[in-house]
């Protein structure tokens, strides 16, 4: 690689270590939060993480980068460097990385088809079946006691639901970065990956119960589900019957490009925000609200009718002309709102992946025992999604086996839920942040690879 390629992500380096290090001195003050030293934090994280996108001349995707970026920065201390510590709890860069993925997401959703996702939605709904039941059953009844031998039950429990976690965002954006959202596989992930976030949140609610009262009845776990299910019905019924009235109020009030925008994101955030009222993932909000907006609920806004007078313009023009400006048209009524979200994405997104990789911790890979404990686990995890793709029908199931793969922060938050109840101790802590490392940062360029192959 040549010297000047290398140079912006020193440069990047140098200054945050210098944000870093002005962020400590004013960590004393704690009923003051320095916000000079958060923007010029926040400015420095998308430098590495940008500066991170040298991995696309390798073919990777640039998520890669801006999660190998996080994973260094975060773990500068094993050699001594302490300054950019402060950054992983600073609360307004955490909030913006929640944001971030919820954006994410939002663009996700916006940029499938409902009709797709209703035609794979069986095999979406085997997908993630087998996804769940198949890595909760070997890390619960298998791997748990065969590697980790001598824990209560419950430890197994929880291992084996911190093992049925998906995290779409990084697959979603893998996904994304190559273009593949619309083939069948990618609308195949993206279904699961929800119905398995449903899925996940019963298992939770579940092993919790048990591990804290030792029982827990049918009324709850039917509750919870039906909970969950209500919710995603409701989104995309009632979502779909208020975005044309929201659309049609808001336009009266204003028609320009800033009233647009601000309808798709108060729509996501708002659905993003029941979501979490009522015990499921905002992201699972987000995607839902891009994927009940449509280029028809902004019919009432200026640039709409601009396109259908342009249409007009065309008219007498010859048939194949007239056709290709037609489908030119469409794609920009239909990618606009995608193109307004864009901007905001860039900013709030690498954002989520950076601090996602902060959050690693390679001080763990150094106990050699627990590390071989944990690859034995790994392999059972990879498995365990690996094997989903198998009932995906008529696609190739090898992309929507590891489509299924990784773990991220929702891997984490299994355990941190069954550390906090007393069940899973640092060591097993300490595997399922291994197995969270190992399947957050080998399926991207494992997925590459497959989604660039042919056949």
């Amino acid at each position: 690689m040549k010297k000047r390629a290398i140079l912006p992500l020193i440069l990047a380096l140098a200054i945050i270590s210098a944000a870093g290090a002005l962020a400590s001195e004013g960590a004393s003050e704690a009923t003051t939060h320095n916000a000079a030293m958060t923007f010029f934090t926040i400015a420095l994280l998308l430098i590495a993480a940008k500066a991170s996108s040298l991995v696309e001349r390798f073919g990777q995707p640039s998520v890669l980068g801006e999660l190998v970026i996080g994973v260094v920065l975060g773990n500068l201390t094993l050699v001594g460097f302490h300054m950019l510590e402060p950054i992983k709890s600073d609360p307004i860069i955490a909030f913006l990385a929640e944001l971030g993925v919820v954006i994410l997401l939002f663009q996700i959703g916006l940029e499938s088809n409902i009709q797709k996702m209703r035609a794979v939605g069986l095999r979406a709904l085997l997908v993630a079946t087998v996804g769940v039941v198949a890595p909760f059953a070997l890390g619960t009844w298998l791997v748990g006691p065969w590697l980790l031998p001598g824990l209560p039950f419950n430890a197994y429990l929880f291992l084996g639901a911190a093992l049925t976690a998906t995290s779409v965002g990084i697959t979603a954006r893998v996904f994304r970065d190559l273009g593949k959202l619309q083939t069948p596989e990618a609308q195949i992930v993206l279904g699961a990956a929800v119905i398995d976030d449903v899925m996940g949140l019963v298992i939770l609610a579940v092993v919790s119960a048990i591990a804290t009262a030792g029982t827990v009845s049918a009324l709850t776990i039917g509750w919870i589900t039906l909970k969950a299910l209500l919710f995603l019905v409701g989104a995309i019924v009632l979502g779909s019957l208020l975005a044309p009235w929201l659309g049609r109020l808001l336009s009266a009030i204003h028609t320009g490009v800033g009233m647009k925008f601000t309808l798709a994101i108060g729509f996501c955030l708002v659905i993003a925000a029941l979501a979490q009222l009522i015990g499921l993932a905002p992201i699972v909000g987000a995607f839902a609200a891009g994927l009940v907006l449509d280029p028809v609920h902004f019919r009432y806004f200026k640039d709409f009718h601009i396109v259908e007078d342009m249409k007009e313009a065309v008219t007498d023009a010859d048939t194949a002309t007239r056709n290709r400006v037609h489908a030119m048209l469409e794609s920009h009524s239909h990618r606009h709102v995608e193109y307004l979200i864009e901007p905001l994405g860039h900013f709030l997104v690498p954002l989520f992946f950076v601090m996602t990789g902060m959050a690693v911790k390679l001080e763990t890979l150094f106990d050699l025992p627990i590390l071989l404990v944990a690859l034995g686990i790994t392999v059972a995890a990879f498995i365990g999604k690996i094997i989903a793709g198998l009932v995906a029908g008529n696609v190739r199931k090898s992309l929507v086996g590891w489509g299924m793969v990784p773990r991220g922060e929702v891997g984490l938050i299994f355990a941190a839920i069954g550390k906090a109840v007393g069940v899973v101790s640092d060591s097993m802590y300490s595997v399922i942040v291994i197995v969270v490392i190992l399947t957050t940062l080998l399926t991207p360029p494992i997925l590459t690879s497959l989604l660039k192959r042919k056949v």
